[in-house]
């Protein structure tokens, strides 16, 4: 089930009001922690998250999608700051029972290493909707196509069925700044689509051109593709999943599998080639796990060398 919509508006307001009469803040930090939480809350609506009930997880990947931004390291303190106060503010006011943001590490880094999936959770993932009732088909099709194209979940609910083309295995997509983009579909998605659109012709009734709809015809949002990752995520033990976490593992699997960065970049929609390197650190990160974990000489101790006698 998607999540209620808080009234985080409101909260927003009520914390800098706190600020100002109960810490007295000068007006220009309270502008900055007012930009601080307005980023906040417009990422949190576009993913379909609450911030009443946002996780450190998901802060972690709003940090990872601001990674590619110049901040100065001023901002990056004054941000957690932000996030702190504010979510220690909701807890004392009763609103929260936990503060995301306590154990938040510092960004003292230029980038935050985005959570991703191995394959084979991915395929663990992917083998977790019922394909014999209608809404497990589409919930595959959704999977599939999210995996395979690193689709955001605001590009992924605006999909029109004209948009993809099964034939060349391609979709057209608007992403972020409303630029669009070509990005490819591979074979297992499209044949996944295929199947969900074969029996939406057999067995509904609906003028949606939305390639992703209810069992109603009413397209789906970002709260209920969120939650239903969520849940298919859980159902298999896998913690912390959502739709970006996908994104990410479309992104750092070709990495790891020696993609062109630029073309990464290009299928991704990153209007800026570092936020896109981010990748380049997790392959790095990674393969110097497996070296430490299966190099039989990766921790042995040197011995002091003896001295050659004269």
């Amino acid at each position: 089930m998607p999540q209620t919509p808080s009234n985080s508006r409101d909260h927003i307001r009520e914390y800098l009001s706190y600020l100002r009469v109960e810490k007295g803040l000068a007006e220009n930090s309270l502008v900055a922690y007012r930009n601080d939480l307005a980023k906040l809350k417009e990422w949190s609506d576009k993913n379909g998250l609450d911030l009443l009930t946002i996780t450190r997880t998901d802060l972690r990947e709003w940090l990872i999608d601001l990674s590619g931004k110049m901040l100065s390291e001023n901002s990056k303190r004054r941000l957690l700051s932000s996030l702190r106060g504010f979510y220690k503010f909701l807890m004392f006011e009763g609103h929260s029972t936990e503060n995301p943001a306590e154990n938040l590490d510092s960004p003292s880094k230029s980038f935050y290493l985005p959570k991703f999936l191995n394959q084979a959770d991915v395929e663990l993932l992917l083998s977790q909707p019922d394909t014999s009732v209608e809404t497990g088909l589409r919930d595959r099709a959704v999977l599939e196509l999210l995996y395979s194209s690193g689709l955001r979940v605001s590009e992924a609910v605006n999909i029109q069925i004209r948009d993809i083309d099964l034939d060349s295995g391609v979709l057209t997509t608007t992403g972020k700044g409303s630029k669009t983009r070509r990005v490819p579909v591979g074979t297992s998605a499209v044949e996944w689509v295929k199947s969900y659109l074969a029996y939406r012709r057999n067995h509904e009734n609906t003028g949606s051109q939305n390639l992703f709809v209810s069992p109603a015809g009413r397209p789906l949002n970002r709260q209920i593709i969120h939650s239903m990752i969520k849940e298919y995520a859980e159902k298999c033990g896998l913690e912390g999943v959502s739709p970006h976490t996908l994104r990410h593992s479309f992104a750092t699997h070709l990495v790891q599998n020696r993609a062109d960065i630029r073309s990464v970049q290009q299928m991704l929609g990153h209007a800026d080639i570092s936020t896109t390197q981010i990748y380049t650190h997790i392959t790095d990160s990674h393969l110097k796990s497996s070296y430490e974990r299966f190099h039989p000489r990766s921790r042995v101790q040197p011995t002091e060398p003896e001295v050659p006698k004269k």
